[in-house]
């Protein structure tokens, strides 16, 4: 990390969607995060979508800030009624350790466990940050990656 930066979390707000809408249109982004909607493009889908997570009360999203400005989402959602969960940083806030402080925080507000992290194979980054907050690497799974247009492994993480 280059310098000491103050990461804060919040509970996300309507107009915070716009942001992530934007994050997640970056191609290096989607790659790595392989496992995208179908038009990942859509902004009315997307914002439709996301508008229905902050009223579920079993998903707990996030806004992560970095000095006071946007700097990505973390959520924790249900998946086959498992606790799961991810995050999405703005590529210009990678490599400073951003994701990995902010999960920390994250885990101590959020206390679900066990709780699950899914990583495609090749997106090192994001183990290391489930790595260095406890996350154990217990299984592998395969599926269609949209923003690869095919079917890739995944890694499965849990926090217990």
């Amino acid at each position: 990390m280059d310098k000491a930066h103050n990461i804060t979390l919040s509970e996300t707000q309507q107009n915070d969607l716009h942001f992530f809408f934007e994050f997640q249109l970056n191609e290096e982004a989607n790659y790595l995060a392989a496992f995208m909607p179908k038009d990942s493009h859509d902004k009315a889908a997307y914002l439709e979508k996301h508008t229905k997570h902050l009223a579920d009360p079993t998903i707990n999203m996030r806004t992560i800030k970095v000095d006071g400005v946007i700097a990505g989402s973390i959520a924790k959602f249900i998946m086959e009624n498992e606790a799961e969960i991810t995050y999405w940083i703005d590529r210009k806030f990678w490599g400073q350790g951003i994701a990995t402080n902010a999960l920390k925080e994250f885990l101590k507000i959020e206390e679900s466990r066990p709780i699950y992290g899914r990583v495609a194979f090749d997106n090192y980054g994001s183990q290391r940050v489930l790595e260095k907050c406890g996350f154990v690497k217990v299984g592998m799974d395969k599926g269609f990656a949209n923003a690869r247009q095919e079917e890739i492994e995944e890694f499965i993480y849990r926090l217990s």
